[in-house]
């Protein structure tokens, strides 16, 4: 048994492809190769965009989370846990929790001369820390020349400095540096700010500048007399799935005891995750439009098609066609467009999204221009992460609107009369 192609689909194809015998042909031919390559660059475009702002969230999430955990149990008040023991028994009986290590969080400014800055100061365990964030990456060798944080030995109050920051003190490894509490010494002169001589013992690089050019780490004991606490303030978690932060939270928050409070990495950067949603939704709305401009340029080109060909209309109709095969066979010329678009425009991005990674250094040294200062963008390279769940959607929507723009010209095709078209042929 045979299987014949309709002839809607042949007669559709060979419209699409209609050579340029005269010059109407041609022009509309060049008018459809236009729409064609609008489709495409706008898919191209949307696939590009949609992939460096998941790259982009994905690569400071990471570089977020080698600094900051992944659940925070805290004092409510800001004091010293009352039960630190009992509390890791409890977060670490989770089957989520693979690592708990305590913590001291608290404001101070770091002085070097007449250069002052705001730090964030963390009092950790080096023994523990490692349990819960992962900053070998960005700690000693060849990275920074620090020997990371197992340099924080109790009693000598050592520091370890953001690579940002010391560079923005000018501190090395080896330099004093002054501590000034925000809890002030009182004397018969009046309070007094406290100050602590302190010694830098190590640099780390977490890549994610917010944190790299402001947190000052010291060991926790030395944070406890520095900040007169009688112990640590929180305890820090690692979960085997940082996507069940916020499940894992609600599970732990129930046996804690009264005056704790627990939150997750999410709720942290609450809002910069949710102004990367926001822009991600926004330029997808935008840059769909540019893809709708573009399909709905079919519009003109079946038109003008289908002005073009009357007199084959007319002898198909006395022929025998119906008016649905006539229908058929512009929507099968202007689908035939968008699908070629689409695909086209979906390779092209796809290419251009896998390696963004080489295409935009290079660009950078052409140019002589830094297109992410990581001062500014907390990252310094174009990340890309293409994603079937924002791909799909983009092709289905170039495909309905190329689909809905060829309705109304096929509609036309159809309701020639085929007397008045072979009227004056």
């Amino acid at each position: 048994m045979s299987f014949e192609i309709p002839y809607e689909l042949v007669l559709g194809w060979r419209y699409t492809r209609a050579g340029r015998a005269t010059r109407r042909n041609g022009f509309i031919s060049f008018i459809s190769g236009v729409s064609m390559l609008g489709i495409g660059l706008g898919v191209a475009a949307l696939v590009i965009v949609l992939s460096v702002m998941n790259g982009f969230q994905k690569e400071v999430r990471d570089r977020m989370l080698s600094v900051v955990s992944h659940i925070e149990v805290v004092s409510a008040d800001g004091g010293a846990l009352e039960d630190l023991a009992g509390t890791l028994h409890q977060v670490r009986a989770n089957a989520q929790v693979i690592g708990a290590a305590p913590f001291i969080s608290a404001q101070a400014l770091l002085a070097r001369g007449e250069d002052m800055k705001g730090v964030l100061m963390r009092g950790i365990d080096p023994a523990l820390e490692p349990g819960v964030v992962d900053l070998s990456a960005g700690m000693g060798g060849k990275n920074s020349g620090a020997p990371g944080i197992q340099a924080l030995v109790p009693g000598q109050f050592g520091v370890v400095l953001g690579v940002d920051l010391a560079r923005q003190l000018g501190l090395r490894i080896g330099d004093p540096v002054t501590l000034i509490t925000p809890n002030g010494q009182v004397t018969p002169a009046g309070v007094l700010p406290r100050l602590k001589q302190m010694q830098v013992v190590g640099l780390f690089n977490s890549g994610h500048y917010e944190y790299d050019a402001a947190l000052v780490m010291l060991h926790v004991q030395d944070a406890s007399k520095i900040f007169r606490l009688e112990g640590p303030t929180g305890i820090r978690l690692k979960l085997k799935d940082l996507h069940e932060a916020r499940s894992v939270a609600r599970e732990l928050a129930p046996a804690l005891p009264m005056g704790m409070a627990i939150r997750d990495w999410t709720q942290q950067n609450r809002t910069w995750f949710a102004a990367v949603q926001v822009e991600k939704r926004m330029m997808f709305i935008i840059l769909t439009l540019i893809v709708a401009v573009a399909a709905f340029n079919l519009v003109s080109t079946l038109v003008m098609t289908v002005t073009d060909k009357r007199a084959d209309i007319a002898i198909l109709r006395t022929i025998g066609a119906s008016p649905k095969s006539i229908m058929a066979v512009f929507m099968v010329q202007g689908a035939m467009v968008g699908v070629i678009g689409t695909l086209g425009g979906l390779l092209l991005g796809l290419l251009i999204a896998f390696n963004i990674d080489v295409i935009v250094p290079a660009l950078e040294t052409i140019f002589q221009a830094s297109f992410l200062p990581k001062d500014i963008y907390l990252i310094s390279r174009m990340p890309s992460d293409p994603q079937m769940s924002d791909i799909m959607p983009v092709v289905l929507i170039s495909l309905v609107l190329s689909f809905v723009a060829t309705l109304y010209p096929s509609w036309r095709a159809s309701q020639v009369n085929p007397a008045e078209a072979l009227r004056y042929e």
